[in-house]
């Protein structure tokens, strides 16, 4: 039975009369207010009720409340036991979750509860809408302008150990052998003693905690062909074969290892990869199959992230997340901007412009971003070639048809065909020239060629560009979602995760990144409202200086009676004083 609340009706009378004027400001001042107004009714509730029997079963917890406490548990970097006691017992977490009872029904919850809560949002479209209602909500109370956006990706790890190779092959061993014992222990107790004591004792684990760097190849040998053993003996044994831990056995055997048949013997040969071999996406722990290896920042996952920026500095506006994609950590970021570009513009938050660096660039996401309407402003990858005339450096059409060439000299031919282009200049011309060593045309039977297509014409002119004062000026607020980066960890720990399993990772991801939000709401409604009081509180101020000084202003104005007369604009100066 679904249990939910009405939290956009105001409430007659104040639910909170035991807040006393100073501690109902400062609490108003904070981010409870802020989540109570705007946050918590735009939770998609009706999304979660899906899950649940409309009249069938005990009624469930308040789902508004139960929504926004998975969100305060991931703003706050709680872990479940914490979360329980600050939603039973912080008066904030009371005035944000607008909990007007103190009764165990509304203001108790169970660990268990808020398990079945996280499983159910673990979904990527349940917790995505969580995200997208409440930077939707924030974007139009504070009408954010989104049309400038930059993108950057930020490495996590999940709460997983970092295993090398021979850690990797122990655990997954013991861990199919562990689960084979429970479910199936006739067939664990028919392996031979030799190989399950090796891997499931304590004498058996110290053996392989101290093995010798010269040594390692050899071990891991040992453990590739016990990989093989217990891969080709359950196979065919359909109980066995079905559980996760056979199948992450047997992919550790297919990343890690080679099987070759020897003629000679007639036999199966096993031996282990080289570390090149082995693919990034590959197995890194048997406890979270789905992070990856990433050869710059190592294991774990990535989050692709992307925020709204403002130019001047005088525009006073609010920059929030408007797009998070979490990804295995081997993923490009090459495939992660037409993915962001799409999940903003589905929001009604798409970007016009979007600043990114050199991954993101490439030719063919420029021109899919065009098609979507969207300007990528980022620098070409990869070294220019080291000469002095490029291709932007010729005279074109806006065909891109070479019309002269950097000296002023026209083609003698030009041939077209489809986008490739080929361009001859007379050889009589082109080696009298003095650019002649700079220049990309190259000799050949009828002329000097110059060949290339519209790819090339593409690139060369964003490589001159790239060197323009305009470019520069556009290009250089990229920068400013490093700290963007830096807040999100600082704020919420999104570095380092509680949790394995992509979709695990992405539900907290996906929901610190809201929490940003949330807190940089927060701070610019409280720059606002001081902006907005600065002519009263200077006034205050004012006044504070007069009465703390009030004796040494009236002996002074005193003395300056006694020379001028008690006449004059300093007479009444005194008199509003005094009063």
């Amino acid at each position: 039975m679904i249990h939910t609340k009405d939290h956009k009706t105001l409430d007659m009378f104040d639910p909170f009369p035991f807040l006393g004027p100073r501690r109902k400001a400062r609490i108003e001042a904070s981010w409870a207010k802020l989540f109570r107004e705007e946050i918590l009714p735009a939770l998609p509730v009706h999304k979660v009720s899906k899950c649940y029997h409309t009249s069938k079963g005990a009624p469930t917890k308040e789902l508004y409340a139960m929504l926004g406490m998975l969100l305060l548990q991931q703003m706050h970097d709680l872990t479940d036991e914490e979360a329980v006691d600050q939603f039973a017992y912080n008066i904030q977490w009371h005035y944000a979750l607008n909990i007007t009872s103190v009764d165990d029904a509304d203001a108790y919850v169970c660990p268990k509860t808020l398990w079945t809560m996280r499983s159910i949002l673990s979904d990527p479209a349940l917790h995505a809408a969580v995200f997208e209602s409440v930077t939707e909500r924030l974007a139009r109370v504070f009408s954010v302008d989104v049309s400038k956006q930059r993108i950057d990706s930020i490495h996590i790890f999940s709460n997983m150990r970092h295993l090398g190779r021979i850690g990797l092959f122990v655990k997954t061993i013991k861990k199919f052998l562990v689960n084979l014992k429970r479910h199936h222990k006739d067939l664990y107790e028919a392996l031979s003693r030799e190989l399950s004591d090796r891997y499931m004792t304590k004498q058996g684990e110290a053996i392989f905690s101290m093995v010798k760097p010269t040594e390692s190849m050899n071990t891991l040998q040992t453990l590739a062909t016990d990989v093989f053993t217990l891969v080709e003996r359950f196979k065919n044994s359909e109980p066995v074969a079905a559980m996760s831990s056979y199948q992450i056995l047997k992919r550790l055997f297919q990343e890690q290892c080679i099987e070759e048949h020897d003629p000679a013997t007639d036999a199966t040969k096993v031996s282990v990869k080289v570390n090149k071999d082995v693919p990034s996406d590959s197995l890194q722990n048997p406890s979270d199959p789905d992070a990856s290896y990433d050869g710059h920042k190592g294991k774990g996952y990535q989050v692709q992230v992307s925020e709204t920026y403002s130019t001047g500095e005088k525009e006073n506006r609010l920059s929030l997340i408007t797009g998070v994609i979490v990804e295995p950590a081997h993923n490009s970021d090459a495939h992660a901007l037409i993915p962001l570009i799409e999940t903003t513009q589905k929001q009604d938050l798409g970007p016009w412009e979007v600043l990114a660096d050199s991954l993101y660039g490439s030719d063919d996401n420029i021109e899919k971003a065009k098609a979507l309407g969207v300007e990528v402003v980022s620098p070409v990858m990869g070294a220019p070639v080291d000469t002095n005339i490029t291709l932007a450096n010729f005279v074109m059409t806006a065909k891109g048809e070479v019309t002269s060439c950097p000296q002023g000299h026209a083609p003698k031919k030009i041939k077209h065909k489809k986008d490739h282009r080929s361009v001859v200049f007379r050889s009589s011309v082109c080696q009298a020239c003095p650019r002649l060593s700079d220049c990309p045309a190259k000799p050949g039977k009828r002329g000097y060629y110059l060949r290339y297509d519209d790819k090339t014409i593409r690139i060369a002119r964003r490589r001159a560009d790239e060197n323009t004062p305009m470019f520069k000026d556009k290009y250089r607020f990229r920068s400013g979602i490093e700290a963007t980066m830096s807040e999100y960890d600082r704020k919420t720990g999104v570095k380092h995760l509680r949790v394995r399993g992509l979709s695990a990772v992405s539900f907290c991801a996906t929901l610190k990144a809201a929490a940003v939000n949330i807190f940089r709401a927060t701070a610019f409604r409280s720059r606002i409202e001081v902006e907005n009081l600065a002519p009263e509180l200077s006034m205050t101020s004012i006044l504070g200086i007069i009465h703390t000084f009030k004796e040494q202003i009236l002996n002074a104005i005193a003395n300056v009676q006694q020379l001028l007369g008690p006449v004059g604009p300093h007479s009444r100066f005194a008199a509003q004083i005094a009063a």
